[in-house]
Order: structure tokens, then sequence, then C-alpha cells
């Protein structure tokens, strides 16, 4: 038998309608997730761990790395050779990502859930779940780091992003695509999501600001994010890495006052790059101090700038991960 350890953490996958609250409310543990399964699971013992009962958008940072260490703890024992986390779809990227930078090993962590609540009669968290189980246990997921499974496809953890609300095919990998699928009880693996890039666990900084630009928007807010104690901003900047005119300066206060600024792209799919000058192209923020986050979402670059300053690493350690992210 093929051991799997099943964390459970709640999100619409375990929720159903309350008539109290008129709402889609979670409330289903881990055990009575597997219970519903339709499918048997034939060579494969899973074990529950029941982690939180909350809608993901509820999750705290201090809840998603108390993720980590439950995750890292199921995978030390020698019987199991994947984890699976039910979790709601709203955060799903970003729990995932932690998991992929912070659990070293080669041993699946494999993140799903569902679009439609436990109640809905035609749910899609059964098929999910059973289908995230059997990647946990196949041998062809060894050494693919963190994923999500949905709706039969497998997405490495650092590409993949919730592209719609709502539908059951809700994740997708732009540009990259899925890096494999689940067909019936048989699990594919098209191609590896490239060498994994673990960083030291030593907690997350949660003063860790976000910002994305729009048109004409103004650089207060980094001058706020100065004054009330931010540890780190990333800016989502257009196109390339760009934005408004007025930034450079903004950032250039930030980082004389030792703040390190990220900067990715706003765009899905593409590399940010020092090819615009001018204020404040993305070479001009470069100029003042910014670091480009080349692929990597302004989402993933918060969380891996997170457990970098926690961490005690300075700017040189930042750039040396960003090149590697």
């Amino acid at each position: 038998m093929t051991g799997v350890t099943l964390i459970s953490t709640g999100g619409t996958i375990a929720s159903r309608h309350s008539e109290a609250e008129g709402a889609v409310v979670a409330g289903l543990g881990g055990s009575a997730l597997l219970a519903a399964l339709h499918d048997p699971l034939e060579g494969i013992d899973v074990r529950v761990e029941e982690f939180r009962e909350l809608n993901s958008f509820a999750l705290t940072l201090a809840d998603a790395h108390g993720l980590v260490a439950a995750i890292r703890a199921a995978l030390a024992q020698p019987d199991c050779a994947g984890v699976v986390v039910t979790h709601g779809t709203d955060t799903m990227e970003e729990s995932a990502y932690l998991a992929d930078i912070l659990v070293d090993g080669d041993k699946p962590v494999i993140f799903t859930g569902a679009q439609r609540h436990a109640g809905d009669p035609d749910s899609d968290g059964p098929r999910n779940i059973a289908d995230a189980i059997r990647v946990a246990a196949s041998p062809a997921a060894r050494g693919i780091g963190a994923a999500i499974v949905f709706e039969g496809e497998i997405h490495a953890a650092r590409d993949v992003t919730k592209a719609h609300a709502s539908r059951t095919d809700a994740f997708r990998s732009p540009g990259l695509g899925k890096i494999g699928e689940v067909d019936l009880d048989e699990v594919h693996l098209y191609r590896h999501p490239g060498p994994r890039r673990v960083v030291e666990d030593a907690g997350l900084v949660e003063e860790v600001e976000l910002m994305r630009m729009a048109l004409g928007m103004t650089p207060a807010f980094l001058d706020y994010c100065a004054a009330n104690g931010a540890r780190g901003v990333v800016i989502e900047g257009f196109g390339r890495g760009n934005a408004p005119r007025g930034f450079a300066q903004a950032v250039a206060r930030l980082t004389e006052a030792g703040v390190p600024v990220l900067v990715a792209s706003r765009c899905g799919e593409g590399r940010t790059r020092t090819v615009y000058g001018g204020d404040s192209g993305a070479a001009t923020l470069v100029g003042a101090g910014a670091m480009l986050t080349g692929t990597l979402s302004g989402l993933k670059a918060r969380l891996l700038l997170s457990a970098l300053l926690a961490a005690g690493v300075g700017r040189d350690g930042i750039a040396a991960a960003l090149a590697r992210a």
C-alpha cells in the first residue's frame, strides 16, 4: 500500500449552504470529504489530518506558515509518499507556492479544492480529491514539488493562477500550460516544472505590501508604506515592469531607507526587463534600486520576499533568489 496524508483546511470543497447565514460556509473536515469519494483508491492508504475549517480568503500568513509546518511533518513520516491539501481556491495558488519554496524533498505536495460546494449535487470536489490522491501516490510525481490538481489537470505551483472566478476549470498556467493530467486512474506527467528553488524557512514577514499599477496612479501609497513600517514592497507594473511618472523617485526613497522594492508585471504572461527608461520605465526603476521579478507574479514575489526577509536575507541575497525564482 502507498501512504498519502490528506490535510484539510476548509474552503468551498468543505462547505455547504447555511440557511442561518444565507450563504456558503466551510465546516466539513477531511474525514467527511474522504468518505464522500465515489472512486475506490485501490492500493492507496489515506491518513487524514484536520488543520482548519476556513474559507481560504480568511486564512492569514500565520495560518499558511502553520500549514507548511504540517505538510513538512507529514512528509517526514517514512510511510508517507506524498501529501494532499484540500484548500479554498481563492488563495490556493499562494499556499501552494509557499509549500513549493519552503518544503524541501522530492515527495509531492498536491493542492486541490472545488468550485461547487459539497452540498451541490454535481460538486467537483470528490473527483478532484481522488485525482489529487492518485498524483500524490504516483512515483511519476516525485520531484515536482508543490502542484495544484484541478479538473484533471496538474499545474506547477510556481506558474499556476486562478483564472476564472467560478468555473470548474478555474486554474491555468499562463504561457506554460499544465505539466500533466489525470486520465481516469492514470497519472501522466508531460514535463518537469524545473529545478526546485527552496529557501530557508524562518517564518514569514507580514509587512510586505503589494501595489498594482493602473493608468495615472500616484506613488502616494509607497510613501505611506515607508511611513508605516513596511519591510518590503512589490509593485505589479505595466508590461515589462514600468510605472507611472513619479514612481522612480518614490522607489529611491524606499530603497535608500533599506526597504526592498520588487517589480513584477501585471500581465499574465511575459518577463520583466529593463527595456524602457524615462519616468518611470523599468530601467529607471532599477536605477532607483528596484529589483525585477522576471516571470514571477506579484502575488508570489510578495511571498518569496516575505520568506527571505524572515530569514534575514539582504539585498544581494534577494537579487540572487529572484534570479533563480
